[in-house]
Order: structure tokens, then C-alpha cells, then sequence
């Protein structure tokens, strides 16, 4: 791409807000990815700390175990791109706090572990925040079967990136690759997303 191009780019996300729903396998290789691509800000919510299992897919290193996952991840995003902001908040979320602290944000980015919380937020941003894009990740766990992979559209502001089959087990354990492959999605579904609002 000409440095001219990118620059443009940059230039129309410098303003956008994205929030980021859980900092782990998904939020962290996708907050990464969206501040490299020139997101002004992300909003980032989790309350976990990162632990040694956590590195085979997680965008943290050795020496940031036992750090909070959203303070580790701020820091790894001020040394992939010092001009994106962060906002990140130490909680777990819930449908009292999703519409407080996402309200600013074009886009919510989920990337939740567990089906319950997926599902949780996906019925509060649909019932709270319809005003609101929303990209979730479904399908992530084990390895190859690139094919199966995909972006589906519910609706006009609902994406879906993953297999949408292979869900996290101890016979499927999520890795590097295809967690990364998804989270990628994600960053990607959002930045067509951004650009669309910011005009040609």
C-alpha cells in the first residue's frame, strides 16, 4: 500500500473508538492489531490477571504473568502504537455496566470466553445499544480446517467471525493460530466498518 494510503487511513480512524470486551485470547491479539491498523481509542474491560497458560494464544509475554491483563495489555499497545489511547477498566462486565462503560464506542468487539457471556452481552447490546455494531467471536478452539472459517452477518450491525462449531474443550483447547486467525477477523470486520463510517 502507498505510505500515502496508509496515512489516509490512519488519519480516519485516529478518531474512532472501539471497545473490546475481555482481554484474552481474542481481545488481546485484537486490540493489538487495531491500534497497529491507527484506532484513536479502545476501550478495554476485564478482571483477570495473566497466568502462565495464557501465552500459547494470548497477546502477553513471560514476564507480565501475574499482571492484571488489561494493565499488561495497555502496555504492549503503547509499544506497538503510543498514539492509541486506552481506556481500561478492572471488572467484570455485566448488562448494568456494558451501555455505561461502551457508550462511546462505533463498535463492540466481544471476546468472551464462555457461550454465557457471549450471549449476555449480545442481548444487552441488542436490547441497550442498538445503535451500536457488534462483532463476536464463535468457533476459535483447535487447530486447522482453514476453510471452515468465516464472517457471517445476522443482521446489518451483528458479525460473527469463527468456525461457529468448535467451541473450547479439553479435547479442542484453543491455540495460537486460530485464535489469532479470529481475532484478526474481528480487527478486520471493524476497520471495514470504521472506514465505511468515515466516508472514501
Amino acid at each position: 500500500m502507498p505510505a500515502s494510503g496508509l496515512e489516509d487511513i490512519y488519519k480516519r480512524l485516529s478518531d474512532k473508538t472501539v471497545g473490546i470486551a475481555g482481554a484474552g485470547g481474542l481481545g488481546s491479539n485484537c486490540a493489538v492489531a487495531l491500534a497497529r491498523a491507527g484506532v484513536g481509542k479502545l476501550i478495554i474491560a476485564d478482571f483477570d490477571t495473566v497466568s502462565p497458560e495464557n501465552l500459547n494464544r494470548q497477546y502477553f509475554f513471560a514476564d507480565q504473568t501475574g499482571m492484571k491483563k488489561i494493565a499488561a495489555l495497555r502496555e504492549n499497545i503503547k509499544r506497538a502504537n503510543p498514539g492509541t489511547q486506552v481506556e481500561a477498566y478492572d471488572l467484570m462486565l455485566d448488562p448494568s455496566n456494558i451501555p455505561v462503560i461502551f457508550k462511546s464506542c462505533q463498535i463492540i468487539i466481544e471476546a468472551f470466553d464462555l457461550a454465557v457471556m457471549k450471549q449476555m452481552i449480545a442481548e444487552t447490546v441488542l436490547s441497550q445499544m442498538d445503535d451500536k455494531y457488534l462483532i463476536l467471536g464463535s468457533g476459535v478452539a483447535g487447530f486447522g480446517r482453514n476453510n471452515l472459517i468465516r464472517t457471517t452477518a445476522p443482521n446489518e450491525k451483528i458479525f460473527v467471525c469463527g468456525d461457529q462449531e468448535n467451541e473450547t474443550s479439553p479435547a479442542m483447547p484453543p491455540l495460537a493460530p486460530r485464535v489469532g486467525i479470529v481475532a484478526h477477523m474481528q480487527a478486520n470486520q471493524a476497520l471495514e466498518i470504521l472506514l465505511s463510517l468515515s466516508g472514501t
